[in-house]
């Protein structure tokens, strides 16, 4: 009879424990923003092609987690609540070991979760890195420290970065009227081919949820459709010297008819041609002169 009461006792007190967790979670996903709803990700869905896939891998990975982190928060309180000491009660309870039933369960779901993120994070990957052939744009970025060379290859036009020292105002801030930046025209397919004058670099247009790495001796290549026109921030996510935090620039995605103008007006100011490897600074790489642009030009 004892022992009935025991049980009925413990299964109500395992009740009232979960309607905490069960509550939170309610009010959780009935008071999520859409910024909430993106996984607290900058900019939306829409910036590019790949952003909604980015997203989705974010926020489902994060569901899957949370899932669990529920379940086991909710295991841990039930065995607080119903396996308390009670009054009167002395000693250890008794000890179980070797549960094996227990032990293949928690090796396995941990093996299952490791799998599936690996797999779905390698199926995306493989689709963003893929090379769609046939580009509507072919660019080409070069970081140097601490500033960006814009080639746009088709129009044989480019636009110089200034050093992040040239851009500072006198009280020492960073003057960001003349970041570099880098025009795209929206819903065409680009391909940025990206290298590095020095030392390692990474290019990181930040809502475009992705970034590559800028490599001395090697040329990495983004491929993406930008869906949504605006003005983006990017910066360098490699640490590369002192003025490394003052490496950044803009993306403007506009139309076709604004891109045309903001090629002629590189046309205007005589910037044609290409400001190609000749212009690194590392000597080490092969077929390197170590030539360095003037203030003038940018470098």
């Amino acid at each position: 009879m004892r022992s009935s009461r025991r049980q009925i006792g413990r299964s109500r007190l395992a009740r009232w424990a979960l309607l905490p967790i069960l509550g939170a979670g309610a009010l959780v996903l009935a008071g999520c923003t859409q910024q909430q709803l993106n996984g607290f990700l900058p900019g939306d869905r829409n910036t590019t092609n790949h952003t909604a896939m980015v997203t989705d891998l974010w926020v489902t990975s994060w569901i899957v987690l949370l899932g669990v982190g529920l379940l086991t928060w909710g295991l841990l309180i039930w065995a607080i609540v119903v396996y308390r000491r009670r009054k009167g009660q002395t000693g250890l309870p008794v000890q179980l070991r070797y549960n094996l039933p227990i032990e293949i369960f928690y090796t396995i779901v941990p093996l299952i979760l490791v799998i599936g993120f690996f797999a779905f994070t390698a199926r995306d990957q493989a689709q963003i890195e893929a090379n769609p052939g046939h580009p509507d744009q072919k660019i080409e970025v070069f970081g140097k420290r601490w500033s960006w060379d814009f080639n746009y290859l088709d129009e044989k036009t480019y636009s110089p970065g200034v050093q992040a020292t040239a851009r500072l105002n006198k009280d020492g801030s960073l003057d960001m009227s003349k970041l570099p930046t880098l025009y795209l025209p929206v819903n065409k397919r680009i391909q940025i081919d990206e290298e590095s004058r020095d030392v390692a670099h990474s290019f990181w247009i930040i809502d475009f949820l992705y970034k590559k790495d800028l490599i001395p001796g090697q040329t990495n290549h983004m491929y993406f459709i930008p869906t949504k026109t605006g003005t983006y921030q990017g910066k360098c996510a490699e640490l590369c010297g002192e003025y490394h935090a003052d490496m950044l620039f803009q993306v403007k995605v506009v139309s076709q008819s604004e891109f045309d103008a903001q090629m002629q007006k590189l046309r205007d100011a005589g910037q044609t041609g290409r400001l190609g490897s000749d212009y690194n600074t590392d000597t080490n790489l092969p077929g390197t002169s170590g030539r360095v642009q003037n203030e003038g030009s940018g470098s």
